[in-house]
């Protein structure tokens, strides 16, 4: 049976996003980096008289080759190319072509980098300085109490920035040990709060009211704190703890929790499960994190290390009982 009439770009575009959205459980940033990635490979293919729907195998290939030209990350190559197998993967399901153009594509090799380190000295800090936040006027210990219950809840369970900002109100009752968080996929999670994490949640709280839908509410469209006023919120509290605003993002926090819990002995699976990651090999970075610190503590502190930064050589070495 012959596939059906291509629709145009703009047509097939909306068919698949709606698809991702209803059946996928994509989230709106997966949403628009599908769109972004695929009206990016539209554009390339408009001159050359091919459309989304239409393209072949070989204009694929050298979009690929345009990007590599763009000195583009591999990562965000890689994701290109699984944007594209995903939609060509729709249409040849829903019949509207007969084969999928990108299966045939090779996959960017990518070097995954080791997250930024932060230690748990410098996080002390950065939480000791929502604390320190003035407490002036009514609207200054409110901004305080919401800093501190961000930072506190950010650092006890590595919630995703969007997890966070968008908790619900109901995802913990006041006197509860852990969250319930729904990422990515719509899997939900129970996570574990510690004890500061729970006294700043329940001096929060009672600046939520009771008809809230989120529990950091705020005007706007998303009705939540977005990421980006949390991020700034962020940086300030870096700079009052005298930490490089630029080494400083919720992803960092994230992080310095998943590296600090591996650095003191927890389960490889269970940092997943509070995580939310899908697969336990995105995980096990942290490893990598842990050794790379221990490596870095030894090369700065080992006096072998220090000799040999003074130009010391084994041919320096006298003959000493041992």
């Amino acid at each position: 049976m012959s596939p059906a009439k291509p629709p145009s770009s703009d047509r097939s575009l909306a068919l698949f996003l709606d698809m991702m959205a209803a059946e996928g459980s994509a989230s709106p940033n997966t949403l628009a980096a599908y769109r972004g990635d695929l009206t990016q490979l539209d554009a390339f293919l408009t001159p050359r008289g091919e459309t989304l729907s239409t393209a072949e195998a070989d204009t694929l290939a050298a979009y690929m080759t345009h990007l590599n030209t763009q000195q583009m990350a591999a990562s965000t190559a890689a994701r290109h190319l699984s944007s594209q197998r995903r939609f060509y993967k729709f249409l040849q399901t829903e019949g509207l072509r007969a084969d999928n153009p990108a299966d045939r594509l090779k996959r960017p090799r990518t070097l995954r980098p080791l997250p930024k380190l932060l230690s748990p000295q410098e996080t002390e800090r950065l939480i000791a300085a929502a604390y320190a936040l003035p407490q002036d006027s009514d609207r200054q210990i409110r901004a305080r109490a919401r800093a501190i219950c961000l930072i506190e809840l950010l650092y006890a369970t590595g919630l995703r920035v969007s997890e966070l900002v968008g908790l619900p109100r109901h995802s913990s009752q006041a006197d509860s040990r852990v969250l319930i968080v729904r990422g990515k996929g719509g899997r939900e999670r129970m996570v574990p709060l510690s004890e500061p994490a729970q006294r700043a949640l329940a001096d929060w709280r009672v600046y939520v009211g009771d008809d809230e839908k989120f529990l950091f509410a705020a005007r706007g469209k998303a009705g939540h704190l977005t990421r980006q006023r949390f991020a700034q919120i962020l940086q300030q509290l870096a700079v009052a703890a005298g930490l490089s605003p630029a080494r400083i993002s919720p992803h960092v926090v994230r992080h310095a929790f998943a590296t600090h819990l591996v650095e003191n002995g927890a389960d490889l699976r269970a940092v997943q499960q509070m995580l939310g990651h899908a697969d336990i090999s995105t995980t096990q970075i942290y490893t990598h994190v842990v050794e790379a610190r221990k490596k870095a503590l030894v090369d700065e502190n080992h006096p072998i290390s220090q000799w040999r930064g003074l130009g010391y050589t084994a041919a320096d070495e006298k003959d000493e009982p041992v």
